[in-house]
């Protein structure tokens, strides 16, 4: 099973960050400051941080449908297919943001991921302009405030604890290496590990991703064991 974050991860840009440059006031800096300094969970930031956020629907729009995706993504999602390796996403981010740019036409993702849960926060604007944010998979008892638990969304959607992998380059996956076999990691989220002294598996584009599952193939506890121990050598 592989697990993979959106922003940064999939995009080339962190998709939240984009729109806080380029249409919140400077205030949404100081309530990031307060996230990386861990007195603020991921939930309560992005409330706060969205609330300061002037875009019509359209402005938005725009400036999602600029934001690039990683040209390994649909091979990722193309070996994972045929090999009948289950993908999801787990994210932070916004469905909306999700939705609107997985969907473009000339991506021809459809196929690909009709059996994908998309597991993120959630945005909207309301009648007044002002764009709303919600989080289906925040949870009460997670200890980080975090506004999608991404362990407790990793555990539900493998309930028969089958080995896993997690693909992400953030500090707000730092959670949610607990419960993957194995962990591939860039940006921020590598350096959260290698500070930790974590074992992950470093990457730049997702093509790369793709070609350590061909090698590891097929999928299951020993082969990720045996591609965990190559990657780290």
């Amino acid at each position: 099973m592989l697990f993979m974050d959106f922003d940064g991860t999939i995009t080339r840009r962190d998709v939240i960050d984009v729109i806080l440059e380029n249409y919140a006031d400077e205030r949404w800096l100081e309530i990031e400051k307060q996230w990386r300094a861990g007195r603020l969970g991921s939930r309560d930031c992005l409330r706060a941080q969205m609330a300061l956020v002037r875009a019509t629907r359209r402005e938005l729009d725009d400036l999602i449908d600029s934001i690039q995706v990683d040209e390994g993504f649909a091979l990722l999602l193309e070996i994972c297919a045929r090999h009948e390796i289950a993908t999801h996403i787990i994210s932070d981010g916004f469905d909306y943001c999700i939705g609107r740019i997985l969907e473009r036409p000339q991506l021809q993702l459809e196929s690909l991921l009709r059996h994908t849960r998309i597991c993120a926060s959630h945005l909207e604007i309301d009648d007044h302009g002002w764009w709303r944010t919600s989080f289906p998979f925040f949870q009460q008892t997670c200890a980080h405030g975090c506004a999608t638990c991404k362990p407790a969304v990793m555990r539900l959607l493998n309930r028969e604890d089958a080995p896993s992998i997690f693909v992400g380059d953030g500090l707000s996956d730092r959670y949610a290496m607990e419960s993957a076999s194995l962990v591939f990691a860039k940006n921020g989220l590598a350096a959260y590990c290698r500070a930790q002294g974590i074992e992950y598996a470093p990457f730049d584009e997702l093509d790369e991703v793709a070609a350590y599952l061909v090698a590891g193939l097929p999928l299951d506890s020993s082969s990720i064991s045996n591609l965990a121990e190559a990657l780290s050598a």
